[in-house]
Parts: C-alpha cells; sequence; structure tokens
C-alpha cells in the first residue's frame, strides 16, 4: 500500500475514527481535499469494512460556480456507483438574519445538515476532509486572538453530535487531519482525479484566506520551514493535555458538585483551581474569561483585603462564605426599560438619567461629522426605541468581522454589574442599529451623498 494510504490508515486506527460496519458520509464540497478523501476511503474501504455514501451542502453563495460543484460532486458519485444526499441553503440569508458573517454562517447550516443525517440514523458518522493544514491555520488564528490549552487543542480528530468525544457514539470525523493539502493534491494528480477550485478560497477579505495565503507562508520562509507541523503538534499535544485535566478535574468535582469547599480549592495546583472553577460554571452554564476565574480565586483566598463576591457575567456573582465557595444569579432586579425615539426629536429614560436625541445630518454636512456615528436616514425611518439589551440581542458594530451577542461586547469591555444590565441600546424593530460606545451597525452605515441620523447621549441629567 502506498505511503499516503498507510498513514491515513493509521490515523484512522489509531484514534478510533471508524470501525467495521460503519455506514460513512463522506462530505465532498468538490475541492482537492474533499476529493481526495472520498478516493483515500474508496481504496480503504475493503480494509476498513465501510459502507460508503456522499453527502454534498450547495451553499448557493457563487451562484452557478456552486450549482457546478454540485453537479461534479453527483458525477463523482454515480461513477464510484454510491449513493448521494444533497441539500441547499441560502447561506446569505441566513447570515443576514442571525448577524452572522458569511463564512460562519455557512459552517453553521452545513454542520446542520451532518448533525441532521447523524441524529436520523442515517450514517455511524460523517467523514469531512480537514487537513493538516486546517489545524495549523486554526490553531494560529486561536493564538492571535488569546487561547489557553483548551483553544490550542484547535480541531479534534473526532467530535460526538452530543457534544463529547465518546467511541460509542454518531460522530463527526476528520481521517485526514494528519495530512498536508499538497500531498492530497498530488496523490489526485497521479490518479488522475480532476477536482474542483473554488475561487472564494483566495478572497482575502477573508480571515482564514490571510492566514493560509499570507501569515503562515511568511512565518514558513521566515521563521520555521516546518511551522505547518509544528503547530499541529502543539495541537496534538493540548488535546492530550485537555483529557488529562478532565479526568483530574472529575475527580474534584463531582458530576452532581453546586460548590466546591475552600480548603479543598486552595490546596490544589493553580492550574487545577483554574479548572476547578471553569467546570463548575460550565453547568450552570456559565462560560468564564481568564478574568473572571482570576478573580474568584482572588475571592477564594480568604485574605483579609479579598472581596465576598465577585460579579460574573450574565447576571450571575461567585459568594465565598467561611467554608465554600459557591455561584448563584444576582438578586437585583433589572429594570427594563424601552422609549420611542421620534426621528428627529429627543426622549429622556429615567432609569439612565440620560436624553438621547436623534439628530438628522444632512449629507453636505455629513463631512464634519464621524462616519461611524451616522445611521442611514432612509433605514431608520421615522422612530428608534431606545431599551436595555435583553439575553439574545446581538450586534454587529461598523468596521467589525462579524456580528456577536451584546453581552460578550460588553465583557470585552469589561463593562460589569448594573451598569452592564443598563447598557442602552436603539432598535428598529428588533434590529439593534446602535450601541453606547461602539460604533453604528455595519450595515445602516450612511454612505457619503445621503442624509443621515446621529445619535447623541446626554448623561447624569441632575449634576
Amino acid at each position: 500500500m502506498p505511503s499516503l494510504q498507510q498513514d491515513v490508515l493509521a490515523f484512522i486506527h489509531k484514534h478510533a475514527l471508524l470501525k467495521p460496519g460503519d455506514r460513512v458520509g463522506i462530505a465532498v464540497s468538490g475541492g482537492a481535499d474533499s476529493v481526495a478523501l472520498l478516493r483515500l476511503l474508496l481504496e480503504l474501504r475493503g480494509k476498513l469494512g465501510l459502507v460508503l455514501s456522499v453527502v454534498h451542502f450547495n451553499h448557493k453563495l457563487r451562484s452557478a460556480e456552486s450549482d457546478e460543484d454540485e453537479r461534479f460532486v453527483a458525477e463523482l458519485a454515480r461513477e464510484h456507483d454510491l449513493e448521494i444526499i444533497t441539500e441547499k441553503g441560502d447561506v446569505r440569508a441566513y447570515s443576514a438574519e442571525e448577524r452572522l458573517s458569511v463564512e460562519t454562517a455557512a459552517r453553521e447550516l452545513r454542520y446542520q445538515f451532518f448533525r441532521r443525517l447523524l441524529e436520523e440514523g442515517r450514517f455511524n458518522s460523517i467523514a469531512t476532509g480537514h487537513t493538516l493544514d486546517d489545524q495549523a491555520e486554526t490553531v494560529l488564528f486561536r493564538i492571535s486572538r488569546g487561547a489557553g490549552t483548551r483553544g490550542l487543542a484547535g480541531i479534534y480528530p473526532k467530535l460526538a453530535v452530543n457534544g463529547g468525544r465518546s467511541a460509542n457514539r454518531a460522530a463527526i470525523v476528520r481521517p485526514l487531519l494528519s495530512t498536508r493539502r499538497t500531498d492530497l493534491e498530488l496523490y489526485l494528480q497521479a490518479v488522475g482525479q480532476p477536482w474542483r477550485e473554488d475561487s472564494s478560497n483566495r478572497d482575502l477579505r477573508h480571515v482564514r484566506n490571510r492566514v493560509r495565503h499570507g501569515i503562515l507562508p511568511r512565518l514558513e520562509r521566515n521563521l520555521n520551514p516546518a511551522i505547518w507541523e509544528a503547530l499541529a503538534e502543539a495541537a496534538e499535544i493540548a488535546r492530550a493535555e485537555e483529557d488529562y485535566w478532565e479526568k483530574e478535574v472529575a475527580k474534584v468535582i463531582p458530576a452532581n458538585a453546586e460548590q466546591i469547599e475552600l480548603n479543598l480549592l486552595k490546596n490544589l495546583p493553580l492550574a487545577l483551581q483554574r479548572r476547578a472553577v471553569r467546570a463548575l460554571a460550565e453547568r450552570l452554564p456559565l462560560h468564564l474569561e481568564f478574568r473572571h476565574v482570576e478573580e474568584i480565586l482572588n475571592l477564594a483566598s480568604g485574605t483579609p483585603d479579598s472581596p465576598k463576591s465577585a460579579s460574573l457575567p450574565d447576571g450571575w456573582v461567585a459568594i465565598r462564605n467561611a467554608k465554600q465557595l459557591r455561584f448563584q444569579r444576582d438578586g437585583t432586579p433589572c429594570p427594563d426599560y424601552q422609549c420611542c425615539l421620534p426621528v428627529p426629536g429627543e426622549v429622556v429614560v429615567p432609569q439612565l438619567n440620560s436624553r438621547f436625541e436623534a439628530v438628522v445630518v444632512s449629507a453636505t454636512a455629513a463631512k464634519e461629522y464621524n462616519p461611524d456615528h451616522l445611521l442611514d436616514l432612509g433605514q431608520v425611518g421615522k422612530q428608534l426605541y431606545i431599551r436595555n439589551w435583553h439575553a439574545g440581542d446581538r450586534f454587529w458594530p461598523a468596521h467589525s468581522r462579524a456580528s456577536k451577542k451584546i453581552k460578550e461586547l460588553l465583557q470585552e469591555r469589561h463593562i460589569t454589574g448594573e451598569e452592564r444590565r443598563l447598557w442602552p441600546l436603539a432598535a428598529v424593530g428588533s434590529e439593534v442599529v446602535w450601541l453606547r460606545g461602539f460604533p453604528v451597525a455595519t450595515n445602516l452605515r450612511a454612505k457619503d451623498g445621503q442624509d443621515s441620523v446621529m445619535i447623541q447621549e446626554t448623561r447624569n441629567l441632575n449634576r
């Protein structure tokens, strides 16, 4: 058996990705990685004892080009006498509806399709064509954003559909995760197998493409010729670390625990302290940033100058008594408010002791203002609503890559407690178009030559 096939087979066995009798749906987009995955699994089918099918998701992002991809994949399946299951999704509409980047929306729709096939019992596994290159790109991207070992673990070889990594659950598997993309292209050329080139893979507006075509090649030339392998190896080390620490945390935090003894916590190594606190919070579920974990450990230290409680995201607080640390909901009621703001016009919000004014700015006068503060008057209409944010609200500020939940945006600015609960936004219907302290919504930012509206806030009216 040639070396590439041996390497893939060894990786499948090492991570117990597939077993005899498995019904495997191969996710084929038409690109080199997924087409190589199909051809390799066809060659290994007999040794592994698999029943293979093809699954294809048409994102409808490149109109005729996307349809040509689908026809190519269907012909490939027919050529090898394989069942094919296809689905289409309007990624741009979903992106707009959920306020997600197009890339994120495409991934969500695609994985919803995969999970549905698994949950319906059509397949035991869905195999995707993620490569060592994808792993390296993911790790570098997460390092740049700030990540612990959980983030550095990157793409897992096996992902159970219910969120775990049990070998007995239906799963999404990545048999090519230790294989370079260049090796796959050489393999396809050797077997005379064409593939489709996705034109969007060269679009440098996408962060991953800038990492793939710009940053990593420069690191390869100027820092480490084996940078791809080094980053992938770091991910493998981090995954093993995560598996180890999960078992250690389980010894410290029983499955039904809602609190932790202070003496136990303080006697643990610092690394285990941090993980125990995070694990306890995630059961609520409450996802903590590094700074929150450090605040909680300071709280738990019980030193004379340490506080007895700490404010956390989503209305939670950490509380220390003489013996235990626990989490609970902040009992302070949130005084919801909503006021109509005419355009042009003003309104006073008593809960904030603030006045909000919608000022209409003519196209000729707009050059005197910061364009990040100007909304397209034609899309805003005649009235806005000033209200406090609610759980689930999302906002996409101008110049940012994608929409985020407002709670995440405020956490990033370290806005906590009562101030965070009352933080104001302006909405047109259910769409958030303005959030205090941020640029206006990216899709409503006024363009040159248009009349616009600017929201001004005057705070502390009684001073």
